[in-house]
């Protein structure tokens, strides 16, 4: 009697039990209770690699924290790095003005309201008070409070302390009074760009004038010098109606304190509880129902204008149903 022959297992088979075993081969290579080994090593290769990242990620933070200590040693966190020509901002400021149109037309710089309903001219009254607050309240400016001085152009304020800005008495343009925009005559402010370290050159002699100077302005330096000549040391505003048919409708401005920012307030040097001068204009009687573009520069030798680029000038409308 012959002997059986063992049976030859088919290429089904043998894919059957490799990839029955697939899991326990698994199983064992994340732990093998065996050889007390996870994932292929033991404890104790698992504590050396533990350590050798441990130290490597500590001191790659360490050169981090190192390289930013030196990094921040340079700086000073009131005085900018680059300053006045290697700066991004340059040497000539801008004009800014008071107040913004909504939010949600930020493009756009028309003050349009109906001077008889207060809903209507509650927005530009509310924002002026929210621009204004830090200046009549002085805890609002971090560091401001003691430091206020009293400056005037013969007393410059002493080393860590700042000029005082009185709106209080700026007579019509006062919270008080809604700055005059219920009598459709507005007060807008202005405020000239802050340049740390910028000094400016000031038109102080009213026999050497630019001729593109408006005449008005011409003859304000004049009275200037004639009675008051420590005050020339002003960055001097004016503000007109851009066109002609503008400059017609514009009607009488006035300018409160003075007619420009005072010298003393110059170099701007980042100073604690710094805050910006000011300018109100007291459009008296505009043209009502037309739209006015206004224009207005502020003068210094050092002061360039573009009209296109905006430089040293601000542009924005006022139109008073």
């Amino acid at each position: 009697m012959s002997k059986p022959q063992p049976m030859e297992m088919s290429n089904m088979d043998i894919d059957f039990h490799e990839r029955k075993a697939e899991p326990f081969k698994m199983g064992r290579f994340i732990y093998n209770s065996e050889e007390g080994t996870v994932m292929g090593r033991d404890r104790a290769s698992w504590a050396k690699i533990g350590i050798f990242y441990t130290a490597f990620y500590g001191v790659l933070a360490a050169l981090v924290a190192i390289c930013m200590w030196v990094f921040f040693q340079t700086l000073d966190p009131r005085i900018p790095k680059w300053t006045l020509d290697r700066s991004i901002i340059g040497t000539n400021p801008g004009l800014g003005f008071r107040p913004l149109p909504p939010s949600d037309n930020v493009e756009s710089t028309l003050i349009w309201y109906k001077g008889t309903q207060h809903e209507n001219y509650k927005h530009w009254t509310d924002s002026l008070d929210e621009f204004l607050a830090v200046y009549k309240v002085p805890g609002l400016t971090p560091g401001r409070g003691q430091n206020i001085y009293n400056c005037d152009y013969n007393q410059p304020p002493p080393k860590g302390q700042v000029c005082d800005v009185d709106i209080k008495t700026w007579n019509p343009c006062t919270k008080e009074n809604n700055y005059s925009y219920h009598k459709s005559s507005p007060c807008v402010f202005l405020k000239l760009n802050k340049i740390y370290g910028w000094i400016p050159e000031y038109y102080n002699d009213s026999k050497d004038l630019p001729d593109d100077m408006p005449t008005s302005l011409k003859t304000y330096i004049g009275e200037v010098e004639k009675s008051q000549n420590h005050k020339l040391n002003t960055i001097w505003v004016s503000c007109e109606g851009e066109n002609p048919a503008d400059q017609e409708n514009i009607g009488p401005v006035n300018y409160l304190p003075i007619r420009g920012f005072p010298g003393y307030f110059y170099p701007y040097q980042n100073s604690e509880g710094y805050l910006s001068p000011l300018v109100a204009v007291h459009f008296e009687r505009p043209k009502r129902g037309i739209i006015i573009n206004i224009e207005c520069k502020a003068w210094a030798r050092n002061i360039l204008h573009d009209r296109k680029e905006r430089l040293g000038s601000v542009h924005f409308e006022l139109l008073i149903d």
